[in-house]
């Protein structure tokens, strides 16, 4: 991702924008050939009855292409559901160009931000609708921000960005059918490339007509419904359809309706082993020619157990396009000898993530010795000494890259020498005697004793589908225990792991990837660095306190790292280009001196397999779940020859 300001950055988007609508094609005959039959037979409305006046003409990146076909995918374990807005999700207001260099609109067909950053004026497409032909208009926008978002008594995930940093909520102002502006009190420097980051905007996934049903406001009888359905009150049951605050949830309902290319008809869970979506015939979207978009008429999910299955179903053929969970260092000499028999070929994953693995210990456990022990700095200098992140690399990532801590790619403005590098030394020497000052009692097997007289066990909650965390694992186990630290690894289901890591207290440590490693998408990701939201798994609680300092579950935060989280608040509320690098680098030094977490190595460039006969592809893309690898590069306009 290039190094661009706010301004630039929208700038950007606004540019690309003009190759995807220009007003040549006002008068384009729109088709969609694959529906004809449904039209003819009396079942939809005509193509140009579907779309909105002024759809979104899409350029195709190498040709334009037909309707029909089957793009065949994958989903790993129960709980990766994370994954499908990298395939079929991803249609925010606005969204991240395909080199990531700005933002542009999408279901929004303009926007325009005040020169202070105080004010965002929104257009929709006049004309739009949901998949089951409603309506998509401001009405939406509202229903989201009068009755979810403001609704205390429902959980909506992180929108810390619909804040000001003084706490209060930005207004919504609707102004008509299509035109609403959203007002800060204090300026709000990144809340359009806030909205493209994936996942995060809900104003495109609420659909009102849908969802009423469910809510006590519109439905005074929603409470009985809800235990009609097994659900304890409505406030259950509408989280449930909605799902907004958790992507497994979200994506395991086919009735709610929805702007995205596909619809599932039978979505994950509600068979055992795949999941279907088929087109959508309200898309609103066209390619230069007029055809309605999307090319394919369905994604067919096979549901596999784990990665070594998804990966024998890769080798042979099965699977049109993965990069994620199979394309491993260790894995690619196998598919890269089975390019020929598969029919596929490689595609390039420029590595955006702040670092390949992070430890990270609970800064919030329920557990007070543990708690605090985890709160020592000089225990978490001596865990990250303790570890011999050379033969990690050597082992696991074939010798491709070097120690590093979670941090800022070297070359980039924002790099810092010391966050990078600091404690980054094998040295179990060291490590023992920082810890002999800490907790210098030891049992007859050698192990630490904390202050209660308890062996000092630390137990990692793994997502199982992460190989390449757990083949680290097994060289950073016996380091541990080198140094007097009963380390262990879980490995469980990702749906347990949500609810045991991400919205749990009481587990002891985990490991993650991803976050960032420059430039805009750094300030937009600093999970490593200030524990911002529910993404800093090592913090949850502290996290909370930035974001509703007045939940009971908030844990106010020390001084030092409340300090930090009062800078992002800065950071964020900051447009210029200048105050934004300077406020960035203050924030990446006092992560340097906290010390949070722990790292193994800034990732090298991964890879991913795609089909010989897909189309429209990009043969570099980048690596990351802000820009969901590869829903900006529009599937919407993938097809096979």
């Amino acid at each position: 991702m290039r190094n661009l300001s706010r301004r630039a950055f929208l700038a950007a988007g606004t540019a690309f924008a003009g190759l995807l609508a220009l007003p040549a094609w006002a008068d384009m005959t729109y088709h969609s050939p694959n529906l004809e039959a449904a039209v003819q037979a009396g079942d939809l409305p005509p193509v140009a009855e579907r779309l909105p006046e002024n759809p979104l003409v899409l350029t195709p990146r190498d040709e334009p292409g037909k309707q029909g076909g089957t793009w065949n995918h994958a989903l790993v374990g129960g709980g990766s559901l994370s994954m499908v807005v990298r395939y079929q999700g991803y249609e925010p207001t606005v969204r991240f160009t395909p080199d990531w260099s700005g933002v542009t609109p999408n279901v929004a067909e303009s926007f325009t931000v005040s020169e202070d950053s105080t004010e965002y004026t929104f257009t929709l497409r006049k004309g739009m609708k949901w998949s089951d032909g409603e309506p998509y208009t401001t009405d939406d926008v509202k229903f989201w921000y009068e009755d979810v978002f403001q609704n205390p008594e429902l959980t909506i995930g992180d929108q810390t960005f619909w804040y000001s940093t003084d706490g209060t909520p930005a207004e919504l102002e609707v102004v008509d059918d299509q035109v609403f502006k959203v007002k800060f009190a204090q300026p709000n420097g990144f809340f359009a490339q806030q909205l493209a980051w994936a996942q995060q905007d809900q104003i495109t996934r609420t659909p009102k007509h849908y969802l009423k049903q469910f809510h006590i406001k519109y439905n005074p009888n929603a409470n009985e419904l809800a235990k009609e359905r097994g659900f304890e009150s409505w406030v259950a049951l509408f989280q449930r359809e909605c799902g907004v605050h958790q992507d497994n949830d979200f994506f395991q309902n086919s009735k709610r309706p929805t702007l995205n290319a596909w619809m599932f008809t039978i979505a994950p869970g509600e068979d055992t082993e795949r999941a279907v979506a088929v087109r959508n015939p309200y898309y609103w979207k066209v390619d230069t020619e007029g055809t309605q978009l999307p090319y394919f008429d369905e994604i067919y999910y096979q549901m596999v157990g784990d990665p070594e299955v998804l990966l024998l179903k890769t080798l042979q053929g099965e699977i049109d396009m993965m990069d994620q969970y199979i394309a491993t260092p260790a894995n690619k000499p196998v598919l890269f000898d089975a390019q020929e028999s598969g029919d596929f070929h490689f595609y390039t994953l420029k590595e955006t993530a702040a670092n390949v693995m992070v430890f990270q210990l609970n800064l919030n456990h329920t557990d007070p010795v543990k708690n605090a022990l985890y709160n020592n700095r000089d225990f978490r200098v001596a865990l990250s000494h303790a570890i011999d992140r050379q033969s990690m690399i050597d082992a696991v990532f074939v010798g491709q890259g070097s120690p590093a801590q979670p941090s800022i790619v070297e070359g980039d403005p924002l790099y810092v020498e010391r966050l990078a590098k600091q404690y980054t030394e094998y040295d179990p020497e060291k490590a023992n005697a920082i810890l002999d000052t800490i907790i210098p009692e030891k049992d007859s097997e050698g192990y630490r004793l904390d202050s209660e007289g308890r062996r000092v066990t630390i137990i990692f909650e793994i997502d199982q589908v992460r190989t390449t965390f757990l083949d680290m694992f097994q060289l950073a186990i016996p380091n541990f225990k080198d140094v007097g630290i009963d380390a262990q690894i879980r490995t469980m289901d990702r749906s347990l792991w949500e609810t045991r890591v991400r919205h749990g207290r009481e587990f002891d440590a985990t490991a993650h990837q991803f976050g960032a490693n420059s430039g805009v998408a750094a300030m937009l990701d600093p999970r490593y660095f200030v524990p911002f939201n529910t993404n800093a798994l090592y913090a949850q609680g502290w996290a909370l306190h930035f974001a509703r300092p007045d939940n009971d579950a908030a844990i106010e935060p020390p001084a030092d790292v409340k300090a930090q989280q009062d800078l992002y608040k800065k950071l964020l509320a900051t447009g210029d280009q200048e105050k934004q690098h300077e406020i960035m680098l203050e924030i990446l030094n006092n992560a340097a001196d906290q010390f949070l977490v722990f790292g193994v190595s800034l990732p090298p460039d991964g890879y991913g397999v795609v089909k010989n006969d897909m189309v429209n592809t990009m043969p570099v893309m980048p690596n990351s779940f802000g820009w969901p690898t590869p829903g900006p590069s529009a599937p919407e306009q993938f097809f096979k020859n």
